[in-house]
């Protein structure tokens, strides 16, 4: 171990001092149960970067004097914005950085998929939102369980975001075929990496799904459209002939209106809206009328006759493109 907190990278393993309790009040085990912290722990946590609107911005630094964990899943870095919503962070102290038996700096990416021997070679359905919280994971997971219901062997992927087992156990819950997210790719969080590494870390889960067995693949992409990460993706080429499906999350008409025209502006049109909006028959009925697309509820998405069609109409794109 050593305290060379300058040197510290995103994905590097710290240990550090529980000081004063803030906004997270547990912190998750490698078996996915939450732990509670008390001022004096000693907790492993790995410097990352976070992209939260809803609760934190952080960067992948670690100030010896004192440093903020940024989210529940185990990442230490600083603070630099907070929602007014909720509490600050819980404030840790950094001890030192783990080092290997070589000497150097323990690292997520040690551990990560290796590069699969050619691209994976099966459809994607990406499931992307207006924001935190719009219904993204929901989608992900209730349209895994549908196709799941249809005979498919699914593969539920969380492309980006920040290390945290919440996503991953509800595609786990779902019974999805294969299960895996950017932290199995070797990042603590997609916040701040460059698109090619986060393309690669696409590459590497899908690469594992096929291999795993999988057939058809749900792949979640974190935060709005307009996070800087998500913006840059969606709008790259290298996503639009990756994916044959998409499926909208959205929170009501207006931000469905808005979301469609987005993305057509990049070339992109969702095969259906589901999210918050669902959950009014009112506002799904507008959200029809303003962009001409389907809503679908959450136990429509499970159903396995929907999903089946959806899946149908993705298998063609693919084919068409292949």
């Amino acid at each position: 171990m050593d305290a060379d907190f300058a040197a510290a990278r995103s994905g590097d393993l710290i240990l550090a001092q529980v000081e004063e309790i803030g906004q997270h009040r547990r912190v998750q085990l490698t078996t996915g149960r939450p732990s509670q912290l008390f001022p004096g722990d000693l907790v492993v946590l790995a410097c990352g970067a976070r992209y939260a609107p809803d609760q934190f911005e952080g960067l992948a630094e670690i100030d010896p004097a004192g440093a903020d964990m940024l989210a529940g899943g185990g990442c230490i870095g600083r603070m630099v914005a907070r929602n007014e919503r909720i509490k600050p962070a819980t404030r840790l102290l950094p001890k030192g950085r783990l080092l290997d038996g070589h000497g150097g700096a323990v690292n997520l990416d040690q551990f990560a998929l290796p590069d699969p021997e050619r691209p994976a070679d099966i459809p994607v359905i990406a499931v992307l939102g207006t924001s935190m919280n719009s219904g993204k994971t929901l989608a992900t997971a209730q349209l895994a369980l549908g196709l799941r219901r249809a005979g498919w062997k699914t593969a539920a992927i969380k492309a980006t975001g920040t290390g945290a087992f919440g996503d991953y156990n509800e595609y786990s819950d779902i019974g999805a075929h294969y299960v895996g997210d950017f932290t199995d790719a070797g990042m603590v969080t997609t916040y701040q990496q460059p698109l090619p590494r986060i393309r690669r870390g696409i590459e590497r889960l899908l690469g594992e799904g096929q291999r795993s067995g999988a057939e058809i693949a749900v792949m979640e992409v974190a935060d709005g459209l307009f996070q800087r990460e998500t913006a840059r993706l969606i709008a790259d080429r290298w996503f639009r002939q990756r994916i044959s499906g998409l499926v909208f999350a959205c929170g009501d008409a207006v931000a469905a209106a808005g979301g469609v025209s987005a993305l057509s502006r990049i070339g992109l049109r969702p095969d259906l809206l589901t999210g918050i909006v669902s959950c009014s028959p009112m506002a799904s009925a507008e959200a029809l009328a303003a962009t001409g697309i389907p809503v679908l509820r959450k136990r429509d998405l499970s159903d396995p006759a929907e999903a089946n069609a959806l899946a149908s109409q993705v298998m063609a794109q693919w084919r068409r493109a292949a």
